[in-house]
């Protein structure tokens, strides 16, 4: 498979706190790549440097080019686009207008097509079209992920990264988002999937790297990673090695 994103030796530091050291991930295009972690691992970290939040060490190689001088907007442009953890919705705004904004980065390059995303976001998440009009602060947790995502796939990205998808929402809501995420990659999307619900992410995962303190520690096949006795005592319960199935 075609290699879309190649993170190669990537360390970012606070000050002289190195948060991240020597990470190299893969991202092929077409799969669901996650990363898997303790809180403080460095996984939110990981993203905001790949987006260009926050400077780093190391080559950021994104569609076979070197994105490292690119401002978040080119980033964004070339289709690597991040849902953060908090979705950073504009409460005050009504559902539509989020989505629109979504699209600004095309819009100002005089893509046109934007009305045809949106109506496509509409038919993805029907509960958005309903709540159109509606106040993005008024929505659900599960709603409020939705637009997330609906305003991301605005930006029509060829790599998404979701930063903690699932937080904070009822199981049932959870089994929704993750069922949404493999719809997205059945529709040609690659998506990087940092998580903390393990089981859920290994599950929709073609691959994983698990991080702690920093450092990439294990890696392989979402599989082989759900059977690895540490990931499964860590991350899945003491049970997970025998039944990694059901999220």
């Amino acid at each position: 498979m075609t290699t879309l994103l190649d993170v190669r030796k990537l360390s970012v530091a606070y000050g002289k706190v190195e948060a991240i050291h020597d990470i190299s991930i893969r991202v092929d295009e077409g799969s669901i790549v996650t990363v898997i972690g303790p809180n403080g691992a460095g996984k939110t970290t990981l993203l905001s440097a790949i987006i260009g939040m926050l400077p780093s060490r190391g080559d950021i190689v994104y569609c076979g080019a070197r994105v490292g001088r690119l401002s978040v907007e080119q980033r964004v442009g070339a289709g690597l686009v991040l849902v953060p953890e908090r979705r950073e919705l504009f409460g005050s705004m009504k559902v539509a207008e989020n989505l629109e904004l979504g699209a600004f980065a095309r819009l100002r390059h005089g893509d046109r097509d934007a009305l045809r995303t949106l109506d496509s976001v509409y038919t993805r998440f029907p509960r958005l079209r309903e709540r159109h009009a509606q106040e993005a602060g008024t929505l659900s947790g599960g709603e409020r992920q939705m637009l997330a995502l609906g305003r991301a796939l605005m930006g029509k990205p060829r790599l998404l990264m979701l930063d903690e998808p699932s937080l904070g929402l009822a199981p049932l809501i959870v089994r929704e988002i993750f069922a949404i995420v493999t719809a997205l990659k059945a529709s040609g999307v690659a998506i990087l999937l940092v998580e903390q619900n393990a089981r859920a992410a290994l599950q929709v995962a073609d691959y994983g790297y698990v991080l702690e303190t920093g450092e990439c520690v294990i890696e392989g096949r979402s599989s082989e990673l759900a059977a690895n006795p540490r990931v499964a005592a860590t991350y899945l319960g003491q049970a997970a090695a025998g039944n990694a199935t059901g999220i």
